[in-house]
């Protein structure tokens, strides 16, 4: 118990010698940080082009059915499914035994009339040459005469029924009444068909160029008329230029044209049926895809546009930006937004030509405070910041090298104090 005192003591007198190179340590005002860095913009006016995002579908712009024209048995299929056949080209053969019979009856028929024919004119002429000579009576003249008709019509009706013959039998080669793309064959080798009958063979889309119909509202269309007739858009007298969207969100290459010869108004829901006409090289675009039509319907004059990501949204849902002042303080203001013009915004009400606007770091942003502006780039923004970030590091690594040695300083002492109480016990 001798020993409690004396190393209580030294205790105490290391806790102040320690609490003194605290103080001695510390410095005189609080660290203040540095403005933070911000990317901002400046709002300027421009005309921009309204342009209308509506839903549509693609369609071929012709479409035929295949159709038998001839009754038989197909006996063998030509075309290649989903290839592209020409006009006139052979896709089916019926079986054209049948048909080349009738045509050599048919043939057989004609001969037979134009054998009776020349008969038939033989005896007209010598019956002519005797009634010349007072020979002949006249009825038997015209008995003639009347054979020789009968003889000529038989040989015409020969000739019609040969040529019909002939038809049918060419119509035993199923041709390609238009050029396109030929689907799928929907009977096979072995199938009767009928020309009375409603079956389908196949079917022929035309794809380049297609249509692509879609929707829009009738007020919206007559803004689109008188637009073309005031001239705002570049275009001919029944046309405006349109762009397609596709279900990915990729944009189409091939601009189109907008076609008002085909817009009708449905009655119950007064939506107008719209068609574009657009070109289809590589046949990208096929009948039934759903796309989105964009349709240029007039310029906006000196419109307000900022970047989507500059507008934010408080608590109630209203949108606000962050303004930067002439003395680099940054404040908040409500604006109004309208529609979307790519990946920007058009400000209605709220904001200004000429004022800046913050892009990117309003995170570190308080409403008052002073704020270091940067112009905006998105391709430069994070390397602009990015020194700031480093002098914010390094700033940290300072401080905590700086309270690493007031810990080692600080055990340093409290071994040097530890001893002393030793020394002072062993005494």
């Amino acid at each position: 118990m001798r020993f409690t005192r004396p190393i209580s003591i030294a205790t105490f007198g290391a806790l102040l010698i320690l609490a003194g190179c605290q103080d001695e340590q510390a410095p005189q005002g609080g660290f203040a940080f540095p403005p933070p860095q911000v990317a901002v913009v400046a709002v300027k006016t421009e005309d921009v082009p309204i342009t209308n995002d509506l839903p549509g579908r693609i369609a071929a712009t012709r479409t035929a059915e295949v159709r038998p024209r001839a009754t038989g048995i197909v006996i063998e299929r030509i075309f290649e499914q989903g290839s592209q056949v020409k006009e006139g080209d052979v896709l089916y053969r019926i079986d054209p035994a049948p048909f080349q019979v009738q045509v050599d009856s048919a043939e057989a028929t004609l001969r037979r009339a134009k054998a009776v024919q020349a008969q038939a004119r033989n005896t007209a002429e010598r019956q002519e040459q005797l009634r010349k000579s007072n020979v002949a009576s006249a009825q038997t003249y015209d008995d003639a005469v009347a054979q020789l008709a009968q003889a000529d019509a038989d040989v015409a009706i020969a000739e019609a029924s040969l040529a019909t013959a002939k038809l049918n039998l060419e119509y035993t080669e199923v041709k390609a009444p238009i050029s396109g793309r030929i689907g799928r064959a929907l009977i096979t080798e072995g199938a009767l068909v009928s020309a009375n009958g409603t079956e389908n063979l196949a079917t022929i889309q035309q794809l380049d160029p297609v249509y692509a119909d879609f929707t829009q509202s009738a007020t919206d269309l007559m803004r689109l008329r008188k637009a073309l007739e005031d001239g705002d858009l570049m275009a001919d007298n029944n046309s405006a230029d349109v762009k397609l969207v596709l279900d990915d969100g990729s944009a189409y290459p091939h601009p189109g044209k907008l076609l008002f010869s085909e817009a009708a108004v449905d009655e119950t829901t007064g939506q107008v049926t719209l068609r574009g006409e657009f070109p289809n090289p590589d046949g990208d675009l096929l009948p039934g895809m759903y796309v989105r039509v964009q349709i240029e319907q007039g310029i906006e004059k000196n419109a307000v546009l900022v970047p989507q990501q500059a507008v934010q949204r408080d608590s109630s849902g209203s949108a606000l930006v962050y303004v930067v002042s002439a003395d680099n303080k940054a404040g908040t203001r409500s604006v109004r937004v309208g529609r979307a013009a790519g990946t920007r915004w058009v400000i209605t009400d709220g904001l200004k030509d000429g004022e800046k606007i913050i892009v990117e770091g309003f995170q570190k942003v308080q409403p008052g405070g002073e704020v270091v502006p940067a112009e905006w780039n998105p391709g430069a923004v994070a390397g602009a910041q990015q020194p700031a970030a480093e002098g914010g590091a390094a700033q940290a690594g300072d401080a905590a090298t700086t309270e690493g040695a007031a810990q080692t300083g600080e055990t340093g002492k409290a071994e040097g104090g530890d001893d002393a109480a030793k020394a002072e016990q062993a005494k």
